[in-house]
């Protein structure tokens, strides 16, 4: 009986140190969940996520669209959210607008910081149908950087896009959609700052 608990506790040290990087294996993979999700986004356009047109180093690329499809009309629908933590106001300029698929245009977003303290927010933008993003190409956003808003400062904040041509002949209709958030950590520095 003793021989046999003996040759039992090799194999349950193995199964330990089995089970132990099991549990090491998971927590990483994990932790590699979100930015796996968010390249997997990016480029099929899951979630109405857009690719951005930054490129190395936070340049933006200059791409020119390839055609333009005067046989066809698309509309795009502009909107804007601010979430709740975040005193902004938030409203594009021109919320609605025809165009050739391939054509470049820019609109403009009217952001106010209704607070008393400098604020910094980050936008999130989102496109609908999800299938549609990988189409709406963004050459210059202000999504893609933080923004600072003084006091009451208000700020036009313009978004130059391009609707590829590639886009599927049955969307007629897309919505782009930015979230700001506030920019977590940030907001309390740049108070300190400004003291």
């Amino acid at each position: 009986m003793a021989s046999a608990r003996a040759a039992a506790r090799p194999d349950n040290r193995r199964l330990v140190a089995k089970l132990l990087l099991l549990v090491a294996a998971a927590f990483a993979f994990g932790f590699a969940l979100v930015p796996l999700y968010n390249v997997l986004c990016q480029v099929t356009g899951l979630n109405g996520r857009t690719k951005d047109g930054v490129g190395a180093g936070g340049i933006v690329s200059p791409r020119a669209p390839s055609r333009i499809d005067t046989s066809r009309v698309v509309t795009v629908e502009f909107t804007g959210t601010v979430m709740p933590e975040l005193p902004w106001e938030m409203r594009p300029l021109t919320h609605t607008l025809d165009l050739h698929p391939g054509e470049l245009h820019q609109v403009t977003y009217l952001v106010r910081n209704t607070s008393d303290k400098t604020i910094v927010g980050q936008a999130v933008p989102s496109v609908t149908p999800g299938q549609a993003a990988q189409h709406f190409d963004k050459l210059d956003c202000f999504c893609f950087k933080q923004q600072t808003l003084a006091p009451g400062e208000a700020r036009e904040m313009p978004l130059t896009f391009v609707v590829k041509p590639e886009i599927d002949t049955n969307i007629r209709t897309i919505t782009l959609s930015y979230a700001f958030f506030n920019a977590p950590g940030q907001s309390a520095a740049t108070n300190q700052e400004g003291r």
